[in-house]
């Protein structure tokens, strides 16, 4: 999801005739763009009574039949155990409905399986006292994510309105999201479109790939800015913001993200992450109109890899 699954009052699916035959917890598993949900999950949610397949509630061995209306209420998680904790954040920005920060590397945005502590959520609630309640207990304020080990900026509503007027604006891609990314070769084009749909790796439901199979529209411009050895530093701008988007894209383009454990290559950068940060962020105040826009630096890790690149 753009923002959060829990953001979705319901998802809603037909199934294709290629769909027939297949059992609706793997179908609805592999529809859904957040890798932190499990089969095991889903499986809860259909004994809930969370899925209909053409009104109906059904059990999870029921397999899908091309024409099929499912739809999945995404129920609240149960767990409200999350608790503020005073971990320093910097703020670019802040008043009475938002709040800009500069999330470090490292940091996970909230709390997921695994990562029960130590998030942004878990800084902000601690900083705030006041987020909006619009993604639940496990959410509060996060209109939309970057992942762990990416830096950058992020905004977070601090009430209701504030939430559903950025939110809005990520929907229709007004929102202005600019990535500075360093990758592996030189790319053949100054500057470009990626436009390739993304969903889940058939082979490995935790990573995603371009695939016309359960996909999502989405769409990464990229901008050249140096060129280093055998390497790229670009600047990428989000049109859509699917899970793990730009590292997706530029593996498919045949240029994945240095530093990257998961879409990049071994031989690489000295970097705990991949080498991409959010450098740019504008987007309407949803209380006055007025346009905003932000803009941080690269962090002292991409700064000293880039040194050592242009020292060479």
């Amino acid at each position: 999801m753009s923002s959060s699954l829990y953001n979705e009052e319901a998802l809603e699916w037909m199934a294709e005739a290629e769909h027939e035959g297949v059992r609706i917890d793997k179908f609805i598993t592999d529809g859904i763009d957040d890798s932190s949900v499990s089969r095991t999950q889903v499986q809860e949610w259909i004994k809930s009574g969370a899925v209909e397949v053409d009104g109906k509630a059904v059990k999870a061995n029921y397999k899908v039949a091309e024409g099929n209306r499912i739809v999945l209420t995404v129920p609240e998680p149960e767990d409200a155990a999350i608790l503020p904790e005073p971990i320093p954040l910097e703020v670019i920005y802040e008043d009475s409905d938002l709040i800009v920060v500069n999330k470090p590397r490292g940091m996970v945005v909230h709390p997921a399986p695994g990562h029960s502590s130590g998030t942004l959520v878990n800084a902000l609630m601690h900083h705030c006292k006041d987020l909006s309640g619009i993604n639940g207990l496990i959410r509060p304020g996060i209109v939309h994510r970057i992942d762990k080990d990416t830096t950058g900026l992020l905004m977070a509503a601090k009430n209701d309105l504030a939430h559903l007027s950025l939110a809005e604006q990520l929907k229709e891609h007004s929102v202005t999201r600019k990535y500075i990314a360093l990758v592996h070769g030189n790319l053949q084009h100054d500057q470009g479109t990626i436009d390739a749909p993304i969903g889940r790796d058939a082979n490995d439901r935790k990573l995603f790939t371009v695939t016309d199979r359960n996909s999502r529209h989405a769409v990464t411009h990229f901008l050249v800015l140096e060129r280093l050895n055998d390497y790229s530093l670009v600047e990428l701008q989000l049109e859509t913001g699917r899970t793990h988007q730009i590292r997706v894209h530029m593996k498919y383009i045949g240029h994945p993200l240095a530093g990257d454990p998961v879409y990049g290559r071994n031989k690489t950068v000295d970097l705990k992450g991949q080498a991409l940060h959010a450098a740019v962020l504008g987007f309407t105040h949803p209380r006055t109109g007025e346009r905003m826009q932000f803009e941080t630096p690269l962090p002292a890790d991409f700064e000293h890899v880039l040194a050592s690149l242009r020292s060479r």
